[in-house]
């Protein structure tokens, strides 16, 4: 089993999983397609663990975010990527965007869908609103009435219904008894009863149980009708653009499907008999007592001009004054009885069931025949006997085979929303696909997306990445406090997560050397013990002596302990990283001369990110790139001048005393 082979999953979990869906495929399909919700639900495993799995069968191998800081970075990217997704399964699905080995696929798949984007907006805006839609398919649980009749054993059916086996001597009579029967095989009847379905000895599984195949359809109704307007929109979409293809090829097999849609949701007849089965009596009563108004009307306004020799005659001739008086008014009795005869035929339009020409059985007072009614009423329930074993069945037959294309369609239309979804992400905040090169780093103009403000750009690189003069594979960052070296730092772990991720990067152009980890080490939040700086200490040296191909990217280390020791532990782990060739390092500190004393070497790179003053609202003025091979000043002092400015009393004398000594 392949499921057992993936780390952390044993025999036991992997039947359990498979058991959850239905077969071993299948799980995989929902691993792939990072379903953590569906995947959540299987006993024993929590969302934490799915996603861990999905990322698994995805490529991640866990070791590329190396600290819990490049996994928070790592989820914010993602966070913020995800709000450009239409769906919450698509979202969901993002998840699964880890650094892996191989990321040449995503590459080209989100570079198509760029261009695609650039070129095709009005298509890709429309299907951003369809995508909306999108949500993994969900299997039917329900059981029901149906009774399959099998001389073969049908284990997997009997969660779905009842399954029997034909005993000695038993015949097909014998299971009349049931009102729906689906028999397999020999022994079935020459000409089936209502409510029967007769099939071979090897049917096709979505017709054995069709309300159960249609069902599915049914309770996936709003994401098929998505699927089934994409159909239709690139049916007439002319497909030049790579990305259009890469969508034709995820609906191919389905051309068929909106119409089959249209006919299953739309029910037609059946649904027409239904309604008009429900409202035969009630409607026949409003007619019976519509036409009874209408002729008492027409007899108040009647008016019958006699001679005195008639009015004689019909005192001596009752009979023939009644026949007189109906010349007069039997043409009203005729057409409204005619006109509520026209009302029940339109409304038996479309049930297959026709309308008797006379429904009335008395002139005055109007009475409906009930006979009629009666007869019109069966045959309504015959039509929908027959109408719904025979639609069942062929809409079952037609849909069943399109289940499995649908399944993956609408896999492949989420991969697809993805794209799309980092295209427009991409587009939003001006990124650019980098090159992936063999060591180092390097960004023009990138800029920190992550602060809720627009960041200045920043041009900045290490290693064979880099510009000639700063090809360097270890510096110390210096300067300014709020200069911004925290945020160089995090920029440049933002490059390298979404560059071995395949995406592109919030810069002009950049350069990434592949590594196989990624270590951001932040600011200490104060003075360890012995025991937590132990520890520490004894992590460090795992790192920067590590022969593997890596970034560090350190936060003020010298935070660790007191300021005289930190710099000489600091300038031992940089030159036990300065020893690995290939392991790039920036340490931003505010004790480069004590480390480089430490370290008895002049030739450390250290750049500076410095403040050059304050402007009229009394913030600094910084240069955000930093200066190469270049001490920057640090900014007590400029704080302390504003101080002076912004305080009162004796604080403000204070502040100017202290400003005094710089």
């Amino acid at each position: 089993m392949v499921l057992s082979l993936i780390p952390g999953v044993g025999e036991k979990l992997a039947r359990k999983i498979c058991d959850h869906f239905g077969s071993e495929q299948a799980a995989m399909n929902h691993l792939k397609a990072g379903d953590i919700g569906r995947i959540a639900e299987i006993e024993g495993l929590s969302p934490k663990r799915a996603l861990s799995l999905a990322r698994t069968v995805a490529g991640d191998d866990g070791q590329f975010l190396a600290t819990k800081e490049a996994v928070k970075l790592h989820q914010k990217l993602i966070q913020q990527i995800s709000g450009f997704a239409g769906s919450a399964v698509t979202r969901e699905r993002m998840q699964l965007l880890m650094p892996i080995n191989d990321i040449s696929v995503r590459r080209e798949m989100i570079s198509q869908a760029i261009d695609f984007l650039n070129q095709h907006s009005k298509t890709q805006e429309i299907l951003h609103s369809l995508f909306r839609s999108l949500s993994s398919p969900r299997n039917t649980i329900d059981r029901y009435e149906r009774v399959v009749v099998s001389h073969e054993p049908r284990e997997s059916l009997k969660r779905f219904c009842r399954v029997l086996t034909p005993g000695d001597g038993e015949t097909w009579k014998d299971y009349t008894v049931f009102k729906t029967v689906t028999w397999i095989g020999s022994g079935a009847p020459a000409q089936a009863p209502d409510g029967w379905i007769v099939l071979g000895s090897k049917p096709n599984e979505e017709v054995i149980i069709p309300e159960k195949t249609l069902d599915w359809f049914r309770n996936n109704k709003r994401v098929l009708q998505s699927l089934s307007s994409t159909i239709s929109l690139l049916s007439t979409t002319d497909k030049e653009h790579q990305f259009l293809n890469l969508l034709s090829n995820a609906i191919s097999g389905l051309s068929q499907l909106p119409s089959l849609l249209d006919s299953l949701f739309d029910e037609g007849d059946i649904a027409k008999a239904e309604q008009v089965k429900d409202e035969l009596w009630s409607f026949t009563k409003d007619l019976q007592k519509q036409v009874n108004l209408e002729v008492e009307k027409a007899m108040n306004d009647a008016k019958l001009a006699l001679s005195g020799a008639e009015l004689l005659e019909a005192l001596s001739d009752g009979a023939g004054f009644q026949r007189k008086l109906k010349e007069v008014t039997g043409h009203v009795i005729d057409e409204a009885m005619q006109e509520a005869t026209n009302q029940l035929s339109e409304l038996l339009q479309g049930t297959g069931v026709r309308c008797p020409p006379v429904i009335f059985t008395s002139d005055w007072p109007a009475k409906v025949d009930r006979a009629i009614i009666d007869g019109i009423d069966s045959a309504l329930e015959d039509k929908l006997k027959a109408q719904k074993a025979d639609h069942i069945y062929t809409m079952a037959r037609k849909l069943g085979p399109l289940k499995d294309l649908c399944e993956e369609a609408i896999r492949s239309l989420i991969e697809c929303e993805q794209w799309l979804a980092i295209a427009r992400w991409s587009k939003h905040y001006n990124c650019s696909m980098p090159e992936i090169v063999d060591h180092g780093i390097w960004i023009k103009n990138g800029r920190h997306i992550l602060l809720g403000v627009e960041a200045d750009p920043v041009t900045y690189g290490l290693g064979n990445a880099a510009e000639s003069q700063d090809q360097q594979s270890l510096a110390l960052l210096t300067g300014a406090n709020s200069g911004g070296k925290t945020t160089l730092l995090e920029l440049l772990a933002h490059t390298c997560i979404l560059a071995h991720m395949g995406l592109p990067v919030p810069a002009e152009s950049a350069r990434v050397g592949g590594v196989e980890s990624l270590h951001i080490l932040a600011k200490a939040g104060g003075t360890q013990s012995a025991g937590a700086l132990e520890q520490t200490l004894v992590e460090l040296a795992d790192v920067v002596s590590d022969p593997t191909p890596k970034l560090i990217l350190a936060d003020e280390l010298e935070a660790i302990t007191e300021p005289g020791a930190g710099s000489r532990i600091i300038a031992g782990m940089l030159l036990a990283a300065r020893s690995q060739p290939d392991t790039c390092m920036m340490l931003v500190t505010h004790l480069a001369p004590a480390i480089i004393k430490a370290a008895k070497c002049d030739d450390l790179r250290v750049d500076g990110i410095e403040a050059s003053g304050l402007d009229s609202d009394l913030e600094l003025i910084v240069d955000r790139t930093p200066k190469r091979n270049h001490l920057a000043r640090s900014t007590p002092e400029l704080i302390v001048k504003r101080l002076v400015e912004r305080s009162k009393g004796h604080a403000k004398e204070l502040f100017g005393e202290i400003l005094e000594m710089f």
